[in-house]
């Protein structure tokens, strides 16, 4: 975590105390949050994050801030005092009342807290750890991405215990949902597939990209119902996040997987165009960061 941090618009340093035990969606994960990677400035797909964050929000009875872009306006400020133009920023909105357990003193319906870190180097690929029953797609709440993230994090723990960099999580039927904090495809002769909303798995930002505005010959991008084995019979396998983008699947378990066909390395091109091609319209529009006047120039954006 870098120096500041934001809480309910405002630049506090990070070691400051602002949180009272009392605030319910602490105590009992009661948020909903997204990580954004930040591109020369540029908070990128921000408005898919913040409708993410909404409808999430609006499920789980969690109340937003009354503006998108006045939210946006304050991480903004957040990037600048951490001088984080290239970085990995995390927000989180937290309900404050409610349940059995609120404290008093609350004077606020809900929180918000931002911080930014630094990028992390991913490596040229991931094993990844099977997880039996981790997802079940029927759920109401299926795909919110909310602060209740304990059981990730421990079969994450478990995993890398065992010598895995991530979790490859199935769904009440057996069938391949998505990683703890990443989606995944599959390249086959018939396209590039990823499991449906339909298992349970997250509308992770980097997936709806690749299904709605990148389109790469020869290279579809569909929705599909995945085994295992499936995965084990596939041309490549990979995994998608804000912060990994396209990062190749090298094993899954005991059984490595091929990396043949130049599907992957073809809609990461595409990817970063459009990545590209967002961020110099966020500028265009005065959308960014304002850089030092020592540092302007400086883009650092290369993918990591």
């Amino acid at each position: 975590m870098h120096r500041y941090l934001l809480h309910n618009g405002t630049i506090h340093p990070s070691s400051e105390k602002l949180l009272s035990p009392g605030q319910v969606g602490f105590l009992n994960g009661w948020g909903v949050f997204s990580t954004l990677r930040i591109f020369d400035g540029v908070l990128f797909a921000y408005e898919r994050h913040w409708a993410r964050m909404h409808k999430d929000a609006e499920l789980l009875h969690i109340p937003m801030p009354a503006s998108m872009e006045e939210l946006r306006k304050d991480l903004i400020a957040l990037v600048e005092a951490n001088e984080a133009y290239n970085s990995t920023l995390r927000v989180a909105i937290v309900r404050n009342r409610g349940g059995f357990f609120e404290g008093e003193g609350i004077d606020r319906d809900f929180d918000v807290v931002a911080f930014t870190t630094d990028l992390h180097h991913w490596g040229r690929g991931v094993r990844l750890a099977l997880q039996a029953d981790a997802r079940h797609g029927a759920c109401m709440f299926a795909g919110a991405k909310i602060t209740s993230w304990a059981y990730n994090l421990t079969w994450l723990e478990n995993a890398r215990r065992r010598g895995f960099d991530e979790v490859l999580l199935l769904d009440e039927h057996g069938r391949v949902s998505e990683c703890t904090s990443a989606n995944i495809f599959a390249a086959t002769p018939e396209g590039v597939l990823t499991p449906p909303l339909s298992s349970g798995c997250l509308p992770g930002v980097t997936r709806e990209v690749l299904l709605r505005e990148v389109a790469v010959p020869g290279a579809p991008v569909i929705e599909r119902h995945l085994t295992v084995e499936d995965l084990w019979r596939a041309e490549a396998v990979f995994i998608t996040s804000t912060t990994r983008e396209l990062l190749p699947v090298a094993a899954i378990e005991d059984r490595n997987l091929s990396e043949s066909g130049r599907a992957r390395v073809l809609l990461q091109e595409a990817f970063s165009g459009y990545v590209d091609r967002y961020v110099a319209a966020a500028h265009e529009k005065g959308l960014g960061a304002r850089k030092p006047a020592a540092s302007r120039g400086q883009t650092g954006s290369s993918r990591v």
